[in-house]
């Protein structure tokens, strides 16, 4: 995908992350939050014709080619579309069974258990100051668990990230208020591991991992 970016729309929806995200913040969040930083990429890019051939990833990635007086706003507004897909597309319309397969294999190898993994992404949620992500990457064919602030993106990183929980406020607030725990425990109901299996299954191919 290039210039012009198109939102994409939610995979399920609006409602049918309830009891655990409702209806209006998922308006909120897809509709307002999401698209305006859309909108905003393509009116900086409007200006700049020798970036409107590269993808979402090598806006983020090749960030050396993009101009000093606009590099933070489309580094930003980049990363808050690219950050808004990835987190949608995790999320998934029925509560979900655990990882199976090869993708549970690599997080018992990594954290020790799925538990242990769940409290470290928890820790990580929660304890990221302010607005941010929590992600779970794939870094030299190895999983881990990082937090990023605002709009970063691990993908800047030279990472890959498999799945992320968005802890603005206003991914939560108008349910939870500043209830963060309580929406990050809540979240975990609603993790679509068969696309985050299939993600993981792709990309660790990619890298020779079996």
């Amino acid at each position: 995908m290039q210039y012009p970016f198109e939102a994409e729309p939610l995979p399920y929806e609006y409602n049918a992350l309830e009891p655990y995200l409702d209806e209006e913040i998922l308006h909120f969040h897809h509709d307002k939050h999401y698209v305006t930083y859309v909108n905003k990429l393509n009116e900086i890019l409007k200006n700049y014709p020798n970036l409107q051939n590269m993808t979402l990833e090598e806006l983020l990635i090749n960030t050396d080619e993009l101009p000093n007086e606009a590099k933070t706003a489309i580094k930003n507004n980049a990363g808050g579309v690219y950050n808004h897909e990835l987190y949608f597309a995790c999320m998934n319309s029925a509560d979900c069974e655990l990882p199976t397969d090869k993708l549970a294999l690599a997080i018992n190898s990594a954290f020790g258990s799925i538990d242990q993994f769940r409290a470290e992404l928890t820790a990580a949620a929660v304890g990221q100051f302010g607005s941010g992500y929590a992600w779970l990457i794939l870094s030299n064919g190895k999983l881990e668990i990082i937090a990023t602030p605002n709009q970063d993106t691990p993908i800047s990183l030279t990472v890959t990230p498999l799945l992320c929980i968005d802890v603005w406020e206003h991914a939560y607030y108008l349910q939870y208020q500043n209830r963060r725990p309580d929406y990050v425990d809540n979240w975990f109901n609603l993790i679509n591991w068969d696309f985050v299996g299939a993600r993981y299954m792709s990309l660790a191919s990619k890298s020779s991992v079996s």
